[in-house]
């Protein structure tokens, strides 16, 4: 089968078809993978049924990979499992944030760099992840908006996003969730390169220094605006997909499926390389 690379979405996303996952552990398919991502920002690999060992090595041709502090037992600790099944995996009481528009690791002082998502178990019924870019959605602000929101800090926590998605959680959980230590980031993240991107998302809670009720306003409404069609993608999946992002500058989320799908993916994240900062 010959390569084929397909544009998605005018400001995101591009498809390559005719590679298997044995192929992609190879420097030279790494670099262009890369060069895709800095373009496209999301990157997705259609029916490439990568294994275990393969999605490990090609992970590490982008990067250095992440090992979870929590994960569920196996082969490679650099693997997380996602599910709603408990039985598949022991985090999947805290998978329902998935459904909600984050990047990985906005809690973090370095967020991660990207993200690898390889798709077991597919549900026809649910289960597409969407994507958002950021880049896109800063560049195209009016100037009055960028020089409102340019000074701006926000703080990021894991309570935040898990009240969204539990709001009828038990107080033990709310104390699990305040264990997770909160991160004030730069509204705008602005990169060595110059790019900049908004740090929106679940995680976002509240603007320091203002009323909550107007912080809230303005991160709703940038999250509304950075999520619009002319800025996003929705990937339909199919069993062996294999769908790459860059974590700093897209937002994700999973559409809703039964707690009783047998979706099942299988994850590596590459640790983050930049600092958030501000201009």
């Amino acid at each position: 089968m010959s390569l084929v690379t397909t544009k998605l979405a005018p400001t995101i996303g591009v498809e390559i078809t005719g590679l298997t996952g044995r192929e992609l552990v190879d420097r030279k398919a790494a670099d262009d993978t890369q060069a895709a991502l800095d373009q496209y920002g999301v990157v997705v690999y259609r029916e490439v049924n990568i294994n275990d060992d393969d999605l490990v090595s090609f992970s590490r041709l982008l990067g250095e990979v992440v090992v979870p502090k929590v994960n569920d037992p196996g082969e490679h600790p650099e693997i997380a499992k996602i599910t709603l099944d408990p039985a598949k995996s022991v985090l999947a009481g805290y998978r329902q944030g998935n459904f909600l528009w984050h990047i990985d690791g906005a809690t973090d002082d370095l967020p991660q760099k990207g993200t690898l998502l390889t798709a077991r178990e597919v549900d026809p019924a649910g289960g597409d992840t969407e994507f958002a870019n950021t880049y896109a959605a800063y560049d195209a602000l009016s100037d009055e908006d960028k020089a409102h929101i340019a000074d701006l800090r926000v703080v990021h926590s894991f309570a935040a996003a898990q009240r969204i998605a539990y709001p009828d959680a038990t107080e033990k959980q709310q104390a699990e969730w305040a264990r997770v230590p909160s991160r004030v980031h730069p509204l705008v993240w602005t990169r060595r390169s110059g790019r900049r991107s908004l740090l929106v998302g679940a995680t976002a809670g509240e603007v320091v220094g203002w009323p909550a009720d107007r912080g809230r306003e303005l991160l709703d409404r940038l999250l509304e605006w950075s999520t619009q069609p002319q800025f996003s993608l929705q990937h339909h999946w199919r069993r062996g997909d294999l769908v790459i992002w860059d974590n700093t500058g897209i937002l994700h989320r999973a559409l809703p499926f039964q707690p009783t799908s047998r979706r099942l993916m299988h994850r590596t994240t590459l640790v983050g390389q930049e600092l958030v900062t501000a201009a």
